[in-house]
C-alpha cells in the first residue's frame, strides 16, 4: 500500500535495469501522481500515441479516397470523350474535336508568351550614307563569296548574328541565306537582323539572300550575341511550338468549315422534306 500522505511528488520510475527483467515490461516510463489523498499511475504516452495513429490513419485513408475519386473522375472524362468521337451524330464529333482544338490553341499561345523577349532600348548611332557606287560595289562583293551565314527553321537567334560579327572580322559584307523562309518574310529578317548587329541591309534577293554591310566605322562589340535573343534550343522549341500553332489554326478553320457544310446539308434537307409533306 503506497501513502498518499507521504508521497508529496510526482515520481517517475524508468525501466528495469536488474537482469530478471519481466517478459511483460515495456521501456515505457511509470509516472505516480498525487493529487490531496489520490495515487494516480500513468504509463507513458499511450493516449497520445494512440491519437495520432488514429490520426495518421484518418489522413491516409483520406488520402487514398481522394486518388480513387481522381481516378474514377478521369475514367468518367476518358468515357465521355469516347462516346462524343462515337457518336453517330456528326455533328456531336466536330464540335468535340473543334473544342479540344481550341484548348490546345490556347494551350500553344500561352507556352509561346514564355518565349518573347523583350527588346533592348536602340543604342544611338549615326547611320552611315551610302552612295550608289558604294551600294553596287558591295551588292557585287558579297554576291561574289561563297561563305555564308545561314537562319535556318529557328529563325534569327544569337548564335546568327555571333556568326555575322565573326564574318565581319575579315570581311566587309556578309550574304545571309534564309532556308526555309515563307513569303515575306526575309524582309522581316533583314530588319530584325540589321538591329540587333547594327549593320547596314545592301540588298535582298529574290531567292531570299540578304546582303549586309558592317559599316565604315565597325569595332567588334564585347558580347557578339545580344541579349535580347533567344538561344539555339530555346529558338527551336519556339519554332515547334510556333508551328503547331499553325496547323491547330488549320485544323479549327477545317472543322468550322465543315461544321457550316453540316449545317447547309441539314437545312437543304429539311427544305426538300417540307414540300413532300405538303404533298
Amino acid at each position: 500500500l503506497v501513502n498518499a500522505s507521504s508521497v508529496n511528488k510526482s515520481c517517475i520510475f524508468g525501466p528495469h535495469n536488474s537482469r530478471g527483467y519481466a517478459r511483460d515490461t515495456t521501456n515505457a516510463s511509470i509516472e505516480v501522481k498525487t493529487d490531496e489523498d489520490v495515487v494516480r499511475f500513468s504509463i507513458g504516452n499511450q493516449s497520445h500515441d494512440r491519437v495520432s495513429l488514429k490520426k495518421e490513419k484518418k489522413i491516409a485513408n483520406k488520402s487514398d479516397v481522394s486518388r480513387k475519386a481522381k481516378l474514377n473522375e478521369l475514367r468518367f472524362y476518358r468515357l465521355k470523350a469516347k462516346k462524343k468521337m462515337n457518336s453517330p451524330n456528326p455533328e456531336v464529333r466536330i464540335r468535340y474535336k473543334l473544342e479540344k482544338a481550341k484548348r490546345k490553341e490556347e494551350w500553344l499561345i500561352e507556352k509561346l508568351r514564355k518565349y518573347e523577349v523583350t527588346k533592348a532600348s536602340p543604342e544611338t548611332y549615326d547611320p552611315e550614307i551610302l552612295t550608289e557606287e558604294e551600294r553596287f560595289y558591295l551588292k557585287r562583293t558579297g554576291e561574289k563569296k561563297k561563305h555564308y551565314v545561314p537562319v535556318g527553321r529557328r529563325g534569327v537567334f544569337g548564335g546568327v548574328v555571333l556568326n555575322m560579327h565573326l564574318h565581319w572580322k575579315r570581311h566587309e559584307t556578309v550574304k545571309v541565306v534564309c532556308k526555309p523562309c515563307k513569303p515575306g518574310q526575309v524582309h522581316q529578317y533583314a530588319e530584325e537582323l540589321a538591329r540587333l548587329s547594327k549593320g547596314i541591309v545592301i540588298d535582298i534577293k529574290p531567292n531570299s539572300i540578304i546582303i549586309l554591310y558592317r559599316g565604315k566605322n565597325y569595332v567588334q562589340p564585347d558580347i557578339m550575341s545580344p541579349l535580347d535573343t533567344l538561344s539555339k534550343a530555346k529558338a527551336l522549341e519556339k519554332y515547334r511550338y510556333e508551328q503547331s500553332l499553325e496547323h491547330t489554326g488549320e485544323f479549327i478553320e477545317k472543322l468550322e468549315n465543315e461544321l457550316e457544310e453540316y449545317h447547309r446539308h441539314i437545312a437543304r434537307y429539311r427544305k426538300e422534306e417540307n414540300p413532300r409533306q405538303k404533298i
